[in-house]
C-alpha cells in the first residue's frame, strides 16, 4: 500500500513502530512513526531466539514484522501470519523457531503434522486474543446482544476512510 502513495505525500504510519521501520525497509520510503507497539511481540527479545536456536539448531525462524528490529535482523523469514502458515508449508524445513503469538503453533503444527514448531519465549501470549473466543463470538451473533451505533455522519466518514485506504492495495 506504501508503494502506492506518490512519494511527495508524507505518511503516519500506525499504529507500530516496528512494522513500520520493517516497510521503510521495504520500499525505501521514510514514515513518521507512531510510538505504538504490539506488547507481545515486543516481549520477544534476541536473546529468546539465540536461546531457541541453541535449542533447536536446526529449526528455521519466522518472525512476524511487529517484533523488534533485533529480533528482525536475525530471521530467516519476516512474514504476516498468513505468511508464517505458508512459509512454514512450503519450506522442507521440519523445524520452526515462531516469533509471534504463541497460539499460532497450534494451527502450525495441525496444518503441518510432519513439522515441529516452537515459541522462543514463554512471554509471547496476548491476553487480548485470549479473550475472544469462538464460543463467545457464536453466543454474541445469535444474541444479537451487542449492537454498535453510530450516526450518518460518522459512519459515511468511516466509510470514507476505509474505502481510501482499500483504493491503494
Amino acid at each position: 500500500m506504501v508503494g502506492n502513495i506518490p512519494a511527495e505525500k508524507e505518511i503516519i504510519f500506525i499504529p507500530d513502530r516496528n512494522l513500520a521501520l520493517y516497510v521503510e525497509k521495504q520500499t525505501g520510503r521514510e514514515l513518521i512513526k507512531w510510538d505504538g507497539y504490539c506488547p507481545t511481540h515486543d516481549r520477544i527479545g534476541r536473546k529468546d531466539i539465540e536461546e531457541a536456536k541453541r535449542r533447536h539448531p536446526q529449526a528455521l525462524v519466522i518472525a512476524h514484522p511487529e517484533c523488534l528490529p533485533e529480533v528482525q535482523e536475525i530471521a530467516d523469514g519476516l512474514e504476516s501470519t498468513s505468511g508464517m502458515i505458508r512459509f512454514a508449508r512450503e519450506s522442507d524445513a521440519r523445524e520452526f523457531i515462531i516469533a509471534t503469538e504463541m497460539g499460532l503453533n497450534h494451527r502450525l503444527k495441525k496444518e503441518n503434522p510432519g513439522k515441529e514448531f516452537y515459541s522462543p519465549t514463554q512471554k509471547a501470549v496476548c491476553p487480548n486474543m485470549k479473550l475472544t473466543t469462538l464460543s463467545k463470538a457464536i453466543e454474541t451473533l445469535r444474541s444479537e446482544r451487542y449492537e454498535i451505533r453510530l450516526d450518518e455522519e460518522t459512519r459515511r466518514r468511516a466509510l470514507k476512510a476505509v474505502e481510501a485506504m482499500v483504493s491503494y492495495t
